[in-house]
């Protein structure tokens, strides 16, 4: 996830790569990689980067998160704004280990890489409106940006955060369908990006349900497609899909305050 920010902010030209530092736990062969790959720097043994950052940007597990605040918090100076993308570890777990500093959560998607992230960002009292207008900045500049309050990102989480992987995974089903009923696997694979990304672009433009409709014609193929959807719960396998993520993610702050 940081490095489809890294490189969406990189090439949207938010940020400069000579302005950006990482660090990670142990991985120097990968932060060698992201700095060969963007020009991005490597944080110092000392750290001493962190006393100048007006962003700190958490992208690790969950369960990594209270070291990596403990190996970094005698570092941070009161200006500094932490944003979290670690799924379900809330402001207040956050806070409880660097105390009150003005904290962002964030769940955007890998689409960030090409701009096309869907992104929900919540923060904390301490956040200013001046810091709250350069998150915002920062995170549109990825994607769209979608204000909410913090109990509501663990649904972003089930939604937006993961939903790539369910329409990759339904692009997966479509294209072995394809190839069952006799196309060469090319053939489905374009076929089905096609369909996809004229499907994402008309999305924009009008309503979800009365785009069906004008597809649907009345006992057509489409119909057909559509009752066999219907017969198999797809609604509720999808409703069943996202729910389960956003449960995980509560499950994963409850791990983790």
């Amino acid at each position: 996830m940081a490095e489809s920010m890294i490189h969406g902010w990189i090439n949207k030209r938010i940020m400069k790569p000579e302005e950006i530092s990482v660090m990670n736990k142990s991985d120097q062969d990968r932060l060698e990689f992201l700095s060969d790959e963007y020009g991005v720097n490597i944080v110092c043994q000392e750290k001493t980067e962190l006393k100048d950052a007006n962003f700190i940007l958490l992208a690790m597990k969950p369960k990594d998160v209270e070291v990596a605040l403990c190996g970094i918090k005698d570092k941070l100076t009161g200006n500094t704004v932490i944003l979290s993308v670690a799924a379900g570890v809330s402001i207040e777990t956050i806070q409880k280990h660097v105390g009150d500093f003005p904290v962002a959560r964030a769940m955007p998607n890998t689409s960030a890489k090409v701009g096309k992230s869907a992104t929900g960002v919540a923060w904390s009292k301490h956040v200013t409106l001046d810091q709250q207008h350069e998150l915002r900045k920062l995170l549109s500049s990825i994607g769209g940006v979608t204000v909410v309050a913090e109990e509501q990102l663990h649904a972003v989480t089930g939604v937006a955060g993961s939903g790539p992987a369910y329409i990759y995974y339904f692009a997966e089903a479509m294209t072995e369908a394809a190839i069952a009923n006799g196309l060469s696997n090319a053939d489905a694979k374009k076929l089905v990006r096609q369909t996809f990304a004229g499907a994402a672009e008309m999305l924009q433009q009008e309503d979800f349900a009365e785009l069906r409709q004008k597809v649907t014609s009345p006992n057509g193929t489409t119909a057909a497609g559509l009752d066999s959807l219907a017969e198999n719960n797809f609604k509720e396998i999808v409703g069943k899909c996202v729910t389960s993520a956003a449960e995980r993610s509560k499950e994963l702050g409850k791990e983790f305050k």
